[in-house]
């Protein structure tokens, strides 16, 4: 076995074959592929996997992922069998609650740029024959979804990687790594040591053990998934295609968190509403030669795999209840044979991708289904080979978990929720159930006694509204959305929301994720990094942006110069941390101070006749202007102060050490009181925020989008120097704006939640898709961001948004659409 190799990919599954084939494809050949089992059936969860391939997420990144899946392998062949059967796939409704969520998911196909559309039952029945057409609503087909052919597809795009020189050991595994000053500099395996420049891991569910290996976490588990195959079913089989493994589409009949698919003359079924069966990594069998074979889903062929656990036929009963209902004709047949196969779940169903937190060479592509493993082993590759991959990953990036989120508690009882999830209609706030609660603020339990109904996001209790100012609702016409909109809405949010814009409101601040940069070369370090001009004196707060180097927005930050050479950052969590601790050297000190501090947001016409009294500084506006910071004492109680709003009013973000939170939240809340001032909620701060025209980095904007595209352009002072990102910005910059970020009034009032496809009269097919939404109480209109091509981006233009496969009437308006002179927060 070679000795050294530039880059090393541990595991020879479809990810790290899709990995090895793309870093060919992008130049990068000195790559060597471990895989301790056989080549290319090696015993892992590729070989066992039944291969379905649906397109449709609500998150536009797996929609991308497996987009590209299906791409890639539907060109691919091996020895003259295809990778990919591209039968279609139909997603049923057995519950009318079912039917529209179908309706809302044909919305996301629609914004994604994937063909789908809804069918009745007698269409399905078509289609699949063996279906009872009575039990079913309709369905969601999407005809180039199919079936993968896992262990071919990654032995054809090996193949082509052997072509330009990649080499590929079987037999092998990983036993350790020698690290020098957190860097791994070999790969230690069973046939010797391997130098490396970095390191790949692909290892599936023998991921989190070998990562171990090298003092990694990887906060995922193992858990099993129940598969069967029935005996022969009569008149399944088409005649007139003899030789076709699968001819009918794939079906997923989600009320009963079930799948089915033909194979030949049988039908392969696989249920998620069995109980969780966890299994400890470090304990899962590892491959031994022989234990892998070429057509693992035709059933059987996985006996013998470590991957793959003994089925347990009790578990199976009530799905196999379940799927003869929908399914009379399997009544005819019985399980012949079922396994229960190991997959990798994590806290939020998403990848784990992108170089480690702990040791800077070292990746990972874990947690990845066969669904998407086409699309994360090119945006991987790209991602090594060029420093930005073509799709945005930051809900993919393994550092965007916190350190919490790495225990086993978490990780075990996070991964038990995504399974029991798979296949339910969950909604975009719906918060977890456990464990909570987690995190929160010093402000929790003034919090609880208001009656504050409780958010969850990235572990922090937020309050979305306070019960006790269920009051301010009356005399008050007030919006309602529709069922959908409304499910984690009251109508105090809207009552929140007006009465901060009249008299004022306290927000906590808390869970947004904050750094202190210091040292001599902080400032140098935050200029290289950002967009604006951050050589100001001290007592300066801006706005700023982080780019990619392709002048894409990797963040949008805030940044109070406190000092000559320290720094507060507000950012947008823990990559963003990772990334500024990435660039800096040892004339920088980057501090996470989240969890140590705590932060109030007063904001409102009054919110100077709140703070003034209590502040042992001048807070008028002559002494205390508009994006600058001030140390004093609220009280006895040492805060630092940034003059700035989020949701458009004069106030100020407050922020203390977390010892001193509660005393500051009583001195400002009972001060508030005698003003009219009110706890108010995240509800009514999103609803203001848009109003404001505000953007949410990853949910608005994110690395694809220049500051030009997204509206803050006005970020960007390319004379001040040079930064990451600066040269391509500028590049981008000699060409017209092909697309823009733009409010839209949805005319008849419909509140939307974002993800929605837009389209245009004038225009064939979907033009755009919605991002941030909300009714602004204040204007009386709901509104949605979205992202347009620029000749629909102009002021009055008609659009339509489809909303539950119905048509809303929409129009492009002036950005924003509340205060633009920005008097408000300037008084």
């Amino acid at each position: 076995m070679d000795s050294s190799a530039q880059t090393v990919v541990i595991g020879a599954g479809i990810v790290g074959c899709s990995t090895a084939y793309h870093l060919a494809e992008l130049g990068i050949t000195d790559v060597l592929v471990l895989e301790q089992g056989p080549l290319f059936a090696t015993g892992g969860s590729s070989s066992h996997a039944p291969g379905l391939v649906f397109q449709i997420n609500p998150a536009q990144l797996l929609s991308q992922l497996a987009a590209y899946t299906v791409e890639r392998f539907t060109t691919d062949q091996v020895d003259g069998k295809p990778c990919f059967h591209q039968v279609g796939g139909i997603e049923v409704a057995t519950t009318p609650q079912r039917w529209q969520d179908l309706k809302r998911k044909l919305g996301l196909a629609q914004a994604w740029g994937i063909d789908a559309d809804l069918i009745g039952p007698a269409d399905v029945h078509a289609r699949i024959p063996q279906i009872d057409p009575g039990r079913i609503h309709g369905g969601l087909y999407t005809p180039t979804d199919g079936i993968a052919k896992p262990v071919r597809a990654a032995e054809a795009m090996a193949r082509a990687a052997q072509a330009r020189g990649v080499r590929f050991q079987a037999d092998t595994r990983v036993t350790g790594f020698e690290l020098d000053h957190g860097r791994v500099r070999a790969v230690l395996t069973t046939r010797g040591p391997v130098a490396v420049e970095r390191v790949l891991c692909c290892a599936g569910i023998w991921g989190p053990a070998v990562a171990a290996l090298a003092g990694v976490s990887v906060p995922a588990q193992p858990l099993a998934h129940q598969y069967a195959v029935t005996t022969a079913l009569p008149g399944l089989k088409d005649p007139a295609m003899a030789e076709a493994e699968v001819t009918q589409p794939i079906l997923r009949h989600q009320d009963r968190s079930m799948y089915f698919r033909q194979i030949h003359d049988r039908y392969g079924i696989g249920s998620y509403q069995h109980r969780v069966m966890p299994v400890r990594a470090e304990r899962i069998a590892v491959s031994t030669p022989g234990t892998g074979t070429e057509a693992p889903s035709e059933g059987g062929a996985w006996k013998g795999m470590p991957s793959v656990l003994p089925f347990t036929a009790e578990d199976f009963a009530e799905p196999w209840h379940d799927a003869v209902r929908l399914l009379p004709h399997l009544g005819d047949t019985q399980i012949s044979e079922g396994m229960n196969g190991l997959f990798l779940f994590t806290a939020d169903g998403m990848p784990l991708l992108g170089p480690s937190r702990e040791v800077d060479n070292f990746w990972l592509a874990e947690a990845v289904w066969i669904t998407h493993g086409g699309g994360v082993g090119r945006a991987v590759a790209e991602w090594m080979a060029e420093g930005v991959p073509s799709m945005d990953l930051r809900s993919a990036d393994v550092r965007r978990f916190e350190d919490f989120a790495h225990s086993p508690s978490y990780v075990s009882t996070r991964g038990a929720q995504s399974f029991r999830e798979v296949y339910d209609i969950i909604h975009p706030q719906q918060p977890p159930e456990q464990p909570r609660p987690l995190r929160t603020s010093p402000f929790y339990p003034r919090q609880r006694e208001l009656g504050g109904v409780f958010l969850e996001a990235n572990g922090w209790e937020r309050p979305h509204w306070y019960k006790t100012n269920s009051a301010l609702t009356e005399g008050r016409t007030i919006a309602e959305p529709g069922p959908w909109a409304g499910r984690y809405h009251s109508p105090v949010v809207a009552a929140e929301h007006l009465a901060t814009r009249e008299r004022g409101g306290l927000f906590d601040m808390t869970s947004l994720a904050r750094a202190e940069v210091s040292g001599t070369g902080a400032l140098n370090l935050l200029q290289r990094l950002t967009t604006n001009q951050l050589d100001r004196p001290p007592g300066y707060v801006t706005y700023t942006l982080m780019l990619e180097p392709t002048g894409g927005i990797r963040a949008d930050i805030t940044v109070a110069r406190l000092s000559r050479d320290t720094f507060q950052v507000g950012l947008n969590g823990r990559r963003d941390i990772a990334w500024l601790r990435a660039h800096a050297d040892e004339t920088t000190f980057v501090r996470d101070i989240t969890g140590g501090t705590c932060c109030i947001g007063l904001w409102g016409p009054r919110a100077r006749d709140v703070l003034g009294p209590l502040a042992s500084a001048d807070v008028s506006n002559e002494e205390f202007r508009f994006f600058r910071a001030k140390k004093f004492f609220v009280a006895e109680v040492p805060v630092t102060a940034l003059r700035l709003s989020y949701v458009g009013e004069l106030g100020w973000e407050i922020y203390t050490g977390a010892e001193f939170g509660l005393r500051l939240w009583d001195l400002l809340s009972t001060a508030a009181a005698e003003q009219g001032v009110i706890p108010a909620g995240r509800g009514a701060f999103n609803g203001m925020r848009i109003e404001k025209g505000y953007r949410a980095w990853g949910t608005d904007m994110w690395s694809l989008h220049d500051p030009d595209e997204a509206g803050v352009g006005f970020a960007v002072k390319p004379d001040k120097g040079a930064f990451i990102g600066r040269d391509a910005l500028l590049r981008r910059r000699e060409q017209p704006v092909r697309r823009r970020l733009r409010c839209l009034t949805i005319d008849d009032g419909t509140v939307l939640l974002g993800s929605e496809a837009v389209f245009a009269p004038t225009h064939p097919g979907v033009v755009g898709f919605t991002t941030s939404a909300a009714y602004g109480h204040s204007v009386g209109a709901s509104l949605a961001y979205a992202w347009l091509p620029a000749d629909l981006a102009t002021e009055g233009t008609r659009l339509e948004v489809s909303y539950f496969d119905q048509r809303h009437p929409a129009t492009v308006v002036a950005d924003p659409v509340l205060d633009p002179d920005m008097t408000r927060m300037r008084q």
